[in-house]
């Protein structure tokens, strides 16, 4: 059994979540943040066979598109004078991490 942790955009996690279990995933959302931005993201918790990871991957990955997006950066020109200028950061995909489940117990 394998346990998955996949962190990802806010925006893609509803779609992902719901598509996960339509395919008969249990899957579990976690509020959490972090990352480049400090933008709130979504951990989904999923428990799993060992021949449905890449099933998972599959689903996970389809629902979670990396896009660009522009965000105001602030910058300093001298002492107490800052300025605004956007910038262009990749945002959305997920980060997947699969892990040996040693005991799975459900009460």
């Amino acid at each position: 059994m394998k346990l998955l942790l996949a962190i990802m955009s806010n925006d893609d996690a509803p779609t992902a979540s719901s598509a996960l279990t339509k395919e008969g995933f249990s899957v579990t959302r976690l509020a959490t943040t972090g990352g480049f931005l400090r933008a709130g993201n979504t951990t989904l918790i999923i428990g799993c066979e060992d021949n449905l990871v890449e099933k998972a991957i599959e689903v996970i990955g389809e629902y979670s598109s990396r896009r660009t997006e522009v965000v105001p950066a602030t910058s300093s020109y001298d002492i107490g004078r800052f300025a605004s200028f956007p910038v262009e950061v990749q945002v959305g995909g997920a980060t997947i991490f699969v892990l040996d489940v040693e005991k799975f117990v459900k009460l």
